[in-house]
C-alpha cells in the first residue's frame, strides 16, 4: 500500500564527520551545506560516498562556506588565506579546478540558487551568509544579500538555506544574532513557506515554529564539531 505522506529527514554541517553517522529511515534527506571542511576533492569524494550509501527516494544537498571549491568564482583567494605559506605547492599537489571538485557530488540534487520539485512540493537551495571571515559564498548584508533572497520563488515550499534567518536559531555562544534581516523579511512576508532548513549556526540547532513557517537549524556537528546532534524529521502530506 502506498505512503500518504513523505518523511524529509534534515542534516547539517557534517564536516566530513559522516563515518559512524547513523540517519533514520525516511523519504527526502536534506543537507543544509557544510558537508566539507574546506571543499577539497577527497572530502566531496567521501561525501558522496556517503549520499549513495543512504536509502532515501531523493537526496537533496545545498553548499555552505566551508564548502570553498563550489563557490567557483572566488574560492582562489579563499583557499589561499587558508594556505597562506604553501598555496602554490598546495595547487600543484592536487590538481583540480573547482569545477572539477563539484563534479564529484553526483549523488544527490545539488541546489545552488536554483529549485527543485518533489512529490509536487516546491523546493529551493541557496547557499549564501553574511560576511564571516573570508569564507566561501559569503556576501556583504544589504543589497547584495537581498538580492540572492529575491530569487527565491514566492511559491517556494521548502527553503533550504545555509545560514539563518535573524534572530530565529541563530544566536552564537556570545549570544550574537547573526542572522540575516532581508532573509526573515522575505520569507515572513512574500515567501511564506512551511518550512525552512538551515545550519551555519552549530550551537543554535533546534526547531522553532513563526507564523506558520516552521524553521529548522539542523546542524549535525556541535560548536566543538562533535556530530552527534540527531537528524530533524518531519512528514507532510503527498500531494494529490
Amino acid at each position: 500500500m502506498e505512503k500518504d505522506e513523505i518523511t524529509f529527514v534534515c542534516i547539517s554541517d557534517t564536516h566530513t564527520k559522516t563515518y559512524g553517522l547513523t540517519l533514520p529511515p525516511g523519504d527526502v534527506l536534506i543537507h543544509a551545506g557544510d558537508f566539507t571542511t574546506t571543499g577539497l576533492p577527497d572530502e566531496v569524494e567521501a561525501f558522496n560516498t556517503f549520499l549513495a550509501a543512504q536509502k532515501f527516494e531523493y537526496k537533496v544537498v545545498i553548499a555552505g562556506n566551508h564548502d570553498l571549491t563550489f563557490d567557483v568564482d572566488n574560492y582562489e583567494p579563499h583557499l589561499q588565506k587558508r594556505f597562506p605559506s604553501n598555496f602554490t605547492k598546495y595547487k600543484q599537489q592536487t590538481h583540480f579546478t573547482a569545477q572539477e571538485v563539484k563534479a564529484k557530488l553526483k549523488d544527490c540534487i545539488y541546489l545552488e540558487d536554483s529549485s527543485c520539485e518533489i512529490h509536487g512540493y516546491k523546493i529551493y537551495g541557496s547557499p549564501w551568509t553574511p560576511v564571516y571571515d573570508d569564507w566561501g559564498f559569503n556576501l556583504p548584508k544589504g543589497e547584495k544579500l537581498l538580492e540572492k533572497w529575491q530569487k527565491i520563488p514566492s511559491d517556494t515550499d521548502i527553503l533550504i538555506t545555509h545560514g539563518p534567518p535573524y534572530k530565529i536559531l541563530d544566536k552564537t555562544l556570545n549570544n550574537i544574532n547573526t542572522g540575516c534581516e532581508n532573509l526573515l523579511k522575505e520569507i515572513q512576508e512574500r515567501i511564506k513557506p512551511l518550512y525552512h532548513i538551515f545550519g551555519h549556526i552549530h550551537e543554535a540547532y533546534g526547531v522553532e515554529k513563526v507564523d506558520g513557517t516552521t524553521f529548522v537549524n539542523a546542524s549535525t556537528c556541535t560548536l566543538n564539531y562533535k556530530p552527534i546532534n540527531k537528524p530533524v524529521v518531519f512528514t507532510l502530506p503527498k500531494k494529490k
